[in-house]
């Protein structure tokens, strides 16, 4: 046997920042404390990506507004709903635009037509009309 000690592997967060660290298992608090007490002394960066509030507009939210909005009461194909997004201010890539129809499409929200790369998508319940 070997009498190598064995390395341990962890994940801290503190405030924005996220440290990994590997150290021996036997000077585990020693190499925690002093990475901890390193990033007191690190300024807080502040990102220009501006922060994710409660209710961050993410892809998924932008197309559920489209839908509440009754713009999926035509079919639109992936190309139309990622256009829609970018006239509208919201630059996703095509990907993220399409897993979040393919998840509004699971979830009953929208129905596709078509075959595959040429879907459609079309709401599949219509919003909730605003009482009178």
């Amino acid at each position: 046997m070997s009498d190598r000690p064995s390395i341990v592997r962890i994940r801290l967060k503190k405030g924005s920042w996220e440290v990994e660290i590997e150290c021996e298992e036997t000077k585990i608090k020693e190499t925690i404390e002093s990475v901890l007490s390193g990033l007191s002394t690190v300024p807080e960066i502040e990102s220009e990506v501006p922060k994710k509030s409660k209710g961050a507009l993410t892809c998924r939210r932008l197309i559920e507004n489209l839908w509440a909005e009754g713009w999926f009461s035509t079919p639109k194909r992936l190309g139309d709903v990622h256009d829609e997004l970018a006239r509208r201010g919201y630059h996703y890539n095509r990907t993220s635009v399409s897993h979040s129809l393919a998840e509004l499409v699971r979830e009953n929200l929208l129905t596709r037509l078509g075959t595959q790369r040429s879907y459609r998508y079309v709401q599949k319940k219509p919003p909730l009309a605003p009482s009178d």
